[in-house]
């Protein structure tokens, strides 16, 4: 009921506001964890007893409602996700036959719900973030709707706390005058994953804020700027969801789906918009943790807590001593840990990872040399 109550009383232009979650990508930087057919996204990393879908779930429910929530995947992941989203109408579901990356992800999901609804506003959350606080999050999304709804593609950045270089780094600029939207920036720049120097200095300058992934719009106005960008790609997302609510989606994503273009909606939406000055930002007032490798999970356990090591799985059995990182268990086998800082153990039943949190970006390199070993049977 209170979901009813805070959708009852939402502000101008979130009457017209849809999520879209993505779920997809499998998580490579925590392998052998997260896996092809059990993606980052259907864990459970933080020891609510939540997987991270039904937490972004339980966190949008609020501002859009249970029948204004879309959820974008592959296949091969429908039954799983339907498990873990009970509520999730049959209408709110896209599939997608292969991956191909968050513009065709994103851009479909807008152009289905531009078809339905021509005024929609939309906003895209991944599925594998942890935010805790739901009321710092709502209140930037409340804005970045309004900044939207003035006709601009709203993102909402996090200030940073290190020169991380797995994320995109927003310049902002001067302060935009949107009712509704007291915090919003203008953008003059969006650079993708500098490298470390370049993020030192953005640290240093301060009025630089990481992208989170949340990309707010009109979705008409998204889906002008994706045609700007990728005219063939857009072409393709508009046949596919004329025909996605009528008895041709079948033959028309057969025949469409594999020929758009693989390519993130950072280069295609971001990075044009913000050099157009179309990019807003509203910066978020709240934690945020995309989750990105084992030291995320290590972080995330360790605050607030007396032991320095976090421990992760149902039947996890471990003996430590002056020891200290992260260890996930599936296998049920006793682990032993002695003197031994920053360590990072993944035990599964068919895998082992063994590393420091120093090294948990260079877990992608294991997964990139199975890979080109041919070893699919354990990605």
């Amino acid at each position: 009921m209170q979901a009813h109550r805070d959708v009852q009383d939402r502000p101008d232009g979130l009457d017209r506001f849809y999520s879209i979650i993505p779920a997809g990508g499998i998580g490579s930087r925590l392998w052998p964890l997260s896996r092809a057919d059990a993606p980052k996204f259907l864990h459970d990393l933080t020891g609510s007893g939540k997987t991270l879908l039904r937490g972004t779930w339980d966190r949008l429910l609020p501002i859009s409602g249970v029948d204004r929530i879309m959820v974008v995947t592959g296949r091969a992941h429908r039954a799983a996700v339907e498990v873990q989203l009970p509520d999730l109408a049959d209408l709110n579901v896209v599939l997608e036959s292969e991956p191909k990356d968050s513009s065709a992800a994103i851009g479909l999901a807008a152009a289905i719900l531009r078809h339905r609804e021509p005024n929609v506003i939309i906003g895209s959350f991944a599925a594998d973030h942890v935010i805790s606080d739901t009321r710092g999050f709502k209140r930037a999304v409340v804005q970045a709707v309004a900044v939207a709804d003035a006709g601009y593609i709203a993102t909402i950045g996090i200030t940073p706390t290190e020169p991380a270089i797995g994320f995109g780094y927003i310049h902002c600029s001067e302060h935009l005058d949107i009712p509704g939207a007291p915090s919003a920036v203008g953008v003059d720049s969006f650079v993708e994953k500098p490298d470390l120097a370049t993020a030192e200095k953005y640290l240093a300058a301060g009025d630089y804020l990481w992208n989170a992934s949340m990309f707010i719009s009109r979705a008409d106005v998204l889906l002008d700027q994706l045609g700007e960008s990728e005219p063939e790609l857009l072409a393709g997302l508009t046949e596919l969801a004329e025909a996605w609510d009528t008895p041709r989606r079948g033959a028309v994503v057969d025949q469409v789906w594999p020929r758009l273009k693989k390519i993130a909606i950072d280069y295609t939406v971001a990075e044009p918009a913000a050099a157009a000055g179309r990019l807003a930002v509203v910066p978020g007032d709240f934690d945020w943790d995309d989750v990105g490798d084992f030291a995320s999970i290590a972080k995330l356990h360790s605050a607030g807590r007396k032991s320095d090591l976090a421990i992760l799985g149902e039947n996890a059995r471990v003996l430590a001593d002056a020891s200290s990182g992260v260890v996930i268990s599936q296998s049920g086998r006793l682990i032993s840990l002695i003197g031994v800082s920053d360590i990072v153990v993944v035990d599964t039943p068919d895998a082992l990872l063994v590393t420091t949190t120093a090294n948990a970006q260079r877990v992608k390199a294991v997964v990139d040399a199975l890979k080109l070993s041919g070893r699919s049977d354990i990605l």
